[in-house]
């Protein structure tokens, strides 16, 4: 070579930047949360206004008309073929990328997979298919609880009994509904905001939603023609404010852990057991509310066996409950599955169950003298076993503690307490208990 010849160019090496294991567990949570965005589970299964209508004018009496047709024409808004296969992708990806001993990576997997038997399951509106998937993502009342053999039904069935027996009279004075919808947007956001601080949640009217408030990710929504009861402000304080809108922000606020922002139906339980549990542990709840709650896994139940609408709706009449009430608790069961009987939307029985397992957890964070795991409730949208494994990732910066905390879980003194005394009664003699004081109110 005379050094006239050009010299080879160096091979160019082509690299990616390193990426920690919080970057890529990001990644793929990110990919969650957009692949979720437009997935809403109630608007795919809503009834249209004229179905109650027509139902009111049938004096009651008439079954009403939602067609596997009525599912198909309402649009999901999305192409349910390529956001199921999102999911799976997200899933099969993740549990490559971390392997089975990665409990954290575990939770996101089982996520993604839980989303797409949601879009699964919302593909199958108006068909038994429908229920099967529903059954298998919220459960059932025929599901034994933890304990192998109490099945969610003897509770209800039990707690039906106390709450038949009890007069709301004799408890104290039965509150009005007089305070309109608009009053109450303006107490909620008056009191939320010493909570959250101005500006970061909001609570506005609607006309357009069926219950009488729903949450959303930093907004309260109240239903216009609603009339409240000043306890049913206060529920709606605790119930959605400090903890649906509390997990909300929190699950928001991680910058690693992000799918906890998103309520997948195996967060359902803990998320509404906690909300229920906290009316409870602040006297806002009333027998009457429980009972409302307690019916809806009844009805389920009764749906499952074969009881129809009409067989539902009438057994909520027979327990008291006005007409329009009846129609729109009915609905809540028979949306999505086949009005005849036999598949209903389970949704509701989380309620009942979330209370029973939540309260559990409770206690037993206590009994083993772990209390700080309580405040991880409140860390994002988490199913209970979820907890003690991002709490223990705390320190790496994986999952970031709860900013929004409620008073009475930031200071556990008086709750431990209570709660450890009730571990001591669970291991007495309760049945002979029982026996004693039912002879004490019952000499004859």
């Amino acid at each position: 070579m005379d050094g006239s010849s050009p010299v080879p160019a160096a091979p160019r090496l082509i690299r990616t930047p390193w990426r920690s294991y919080k970057e890529r567990l990001a990644g793929f949570a990110q990919r969650v949360v957009d692949a979720q965005r437009p997935v809403k589970i109630l608007d795919a299964i809503k009834w249209s206004p004229e179905i109650f209508e027509k139902f009111r004018g049938s004096g009651w009496r008439e079954m009403p008309v939602v067609s596997l047709d009525d599912y198909v024409r309402t649009d999901l808004g999305y192409d349910p073929e390529s956001v199921h296969a999102e999911f799976l992708k997200i899933e099969n990806s993740v549990r490559n990328e971390f392997g089975p001993d990665d409990l954290v990576a575990r939770i996101l997997a089982d996520t993604a997979a839980e989303y797409a038997r949601v879009v699964e399951m919302l593909k199958a509106r108006g068909t038994r298919r429908f229920y099967e998937l529903s059954r298998e993502l919220y459960g059932s009342p025929k599901d034994v609880l933890p304990d192998g053999q109490t099945a969610l039904r003897d509770v209800a069935l039990h707690m039906y009994e106390v709450l038949t027996q009890l007069d709301e009279r004799a408890l104290g004075d039965i509150e009005v509904a007089d305070v309109p919808a608009e009053q109450v947007v303006d107490i909620l956001n008056e009191r939320l905001a010493e909570i959250f601080g101005d500006g970061t949640v909001r609570v506005v009217l609607d006309d357009g939603i069926v219950a009488d408030a729903a949450a959303g990710s930093d907004y309260i929504k109240i239903r216009a023609a609603a009339m409240f009861s000043r306890r049913d402000i206060r529920v709606l304080e605790v119930h959605e404010g400090w903890v649906h809108l509390a997990t909300n922000l929190n699950g928001q606020n991680q910058p690693v852990a992000r799918w906890l922002a998103k309520g997948p139906p195996r967060a359902a339980a803990a998320q509404e057991g906690l909300a229920a549990l906290l009316e409870i542990l602040t006297y806002s709840s009333s027998s009457a509310r429980a009972r409302r709650i307690n019916d809806r896994v009844l009805a389920v139940d009764k749906a499952e066996d074969g009881a129809s609408f009409l067989d539902v709706f009438e057994w909520f009449r027979t327990e008291g409950y006005d007409e329009q009430t009846c129609f729109w608790s009915t609905h809540r069961v028979f949306r999505g599955g086949l009005l005849d009987g036999g598949a209903p939307f389970t949704k509701d029985v989380v309620y009942t169950r979330g209370i029973v397992e939540t309260y559990e957890f409770l206690r037993n964070a206590i009994a083993a003298g772990q209390p700080e795991q309580i405040r991880w409730l409140f860390v994002g949208k988490v199913a209970l076993a979820d907890v003690p494994i991002l709490a223990a990732h705390a320190h790496e910066g994986i999952v970031r503690p709860p900013r929004f905390v409620p008073e009475l879980f930031q200071n556990l003194n008086g709750l431990g307490i209570w709660l450890g005394i009730s571990t001591l009664f669970g291991r007495l003699k309760r049945r002979a208990l029982a026996r004693h004081y039912e002879a004490l109110f019952n000499p004859d």
